[in-house]
């Protein structure tokens, strides 16, 4: 019988303390692999690895596309690309964003349940909104073990807390807790992995395959859930639903992934950025109607100058109120 020795985390804001105190408590001889997936800007240059090295005890690396796992290594996912587990070896791909992110804490998640099953513990930290729920129901589903920072101590709780609401957690601990928890979990033998029903193992399989940079639509993503009327805030695709257990979260047909409030942010984000377009084409409607106006009266034609500076001063009281309600 194995032990569960393939440890998944996932973090976002207020994540780098709460992984060196990890890092730094975890034993040299640490029986597992660990997959870390910390929120971090695209082009910014990630020295988490040096981080975490300094402080604790195990080689800590970005891995390299296909590299093969070795127990006792920290592997850390690197800036705008998603890593994924794929049998023996890391994958490191820049697939479609999942909750807004590249790298998503639910692609990882999700790759190490369908590959690992009940070999798996998943452990979610600080972090705002809820990627890592489904990645996390993923690894319950197929007898893995979930474990969540107490939210109350997280700099963040929300990414906690989501895990909480949809998912029957094993552990609640502080950060300084995850640690010797781990320690003791990874000692543990694995009961025989969980079943999965041949539709349910397809679809994952599927979105693992889309985060691993397989095109979506030709994987067959439009067969996995329900249309719905939702467009996609990343490339404006058509959303469908899909559920898993309680948790309802959608995708689009070329890949985008989101659970609800990260589709909300998403949607949010999209009106306001329209609506500072419109005020964009209203003062540039403005200046155009200036400069028309401007042009007649230079060549005396008073009355239509008059009409077109008219019409300007119609559009500029659009545009005034159309700025005051994008700041409400």
């Amino acid at each position: 019988m194995e032990n569960r020795d393939i440890v998944v985390i996932g973090s976002s804001a207020g994540g780098v303390n709460a992984l060196k105190e990890i890092a730094a408590s975890l034993p040299v001889n640490f029986n597992a692999s660990v997959f870390i997936v910390q929120h971090i800007s695209a082009d910014s240059i990630s020295m988490l690895p040096e981080i975490l090295s300094y402080k604790g005890k195990l080689t800590t690396v970005h891995p390299a596309d296909g590299e093969t796992i070795q127990r006792g290594y920290i592997y850390i996912a690197p800036p705008d690309r998603h890593m994924l587990i794929e049998g023996d070896r890391i994958l490191i791909k820049k697939g479609p964003k999942e909750n807004r992110f590249r790298p998503s804490v639910d692609a990882l998640f999700r790759s190490a349940a369908y590959n690992f099953g009940s070999r798996v513990i998943g452990v979610v930290l600080t972090g705002m909104l809820d990627d890592g729920t489904s990645g996390m129901w993923s690894i319950k589903r197929l007898g893995g073990l979930c474990v969540v920072q107490e939210p109350e101590e997280a700099a963040y709780p929300a990414m906690p807390l989501n895990v909480l609401e949809y998912v029957k957690v094993d552990h609640v601990v502080p950060i300084f807790g995850i640690a010797p928890l781990l320690s003791e979990l990874v000692e543990g033998r694995v009961p025989e992995p969980e079943p999965l029903f041949t539709p349910e193992r397809e679809r994952m399989k599927i979105e693992i395959d889309i985060a691993a940079q397989n095109n979506a639509f030709e994987s067959g993503v439009m067969d996995m859930g329900e249309f719905t009327p939702i467009t996609c805030p990343e490339c404006k695709g058509v959303l469908i639903r899909l559920t898993e257990g309680n948790l309802i979260r959608y995708r689009c047909h070329t890949g985008h992934s989101f659970h609800s409030s990260s589709l909300l942010g998403g949607l949010s984000e999209s009106v306001e950025s329209r609506l500072w377009e419109a005020l964009k084409s209203m003062e540039e409607l403005v200046i155009s109607l200036t400069e028309s106006a401007d042009a007649f009266e230079r060549n005396g034609n008073v009355s239509f100058a008059e009409e077109y500076y008219e019409k300007a001063e119609i559009v500029r009281e659009k545009a005034k109120r159309l700025h005051a309600f994008i700041f409400e």
